[in-house]
């Protein structure tokens, strides 16, 4: 089994900007596909920028969540300060985390394998805890020796 812990974390929030991903939900290539986009377009347009700019500290999230029986998707940030309606505010529960830790050449390249080992290695072979649903998200946390390095934060309880 994959390098892990589990974290007892605080609740926590994070404002986001969203979109609908809209690819069948076992379509690995298509959701990354659509990530993609999506980051590409709000890093191009200024609005993670404008996210950072409000940031309480400097970590970028990935976020998935289901909402309304939608699979959304979020890029956004810790603050306290809100923003105009089109952000989303991402209410992270107080329990026990999975944290997989890693790095990757690209942002992208980071999420994907987190969420490679995590969902399609960790979860799976766990036998003390489960994930149950509620937003998950990649944090990526900064930059070293030209690698993006970052954590993969998902709630579980015990079984």
């Amino acid at each position: 089994m994959s390098t892990y812990t589990l974290e007892e974390k605080d609740s926590f929030i994070v404002l986001g900007i969203g979109t609908e991903l809209k690819s069948n939900y076992t379509d690995y290539a298509g959701i990354n596909k659509e990530k993609e986009t999506f980051w590409r377009e709000v890093e191009q347009d200024g609005r993670l920028d404008a996210l950072k700019a409000i940031a309480t500290n400097d970590y970028i999230f990935a976020v998935n969540e289901a909402v309304n029986h939608k699979m959304m998707y979020y890029a956004g940030v810790m603050t306290g300060a809100t923003v105009p309606e089109e952000h989303r505010v991402i209410q992270f529960p107080k329990g026990e985390y999975l944290i997989v830790k890693g790095e990757g050449n690209t942002a992208d390249e980071l999420s994907n394998k987190l969420t490679g080992v995590a969902f399609g290695q960790v979860l799976p072979e766990a036998q003390n805890f489960a994930y149950v649903g509620g937003p998950n998200a990649t944090v990526e946390m900064g930059q070293r020796d030209g690698l993006v390095y970052g954590e993969v934060w998902i709630p579980v309880v015990r079984k």
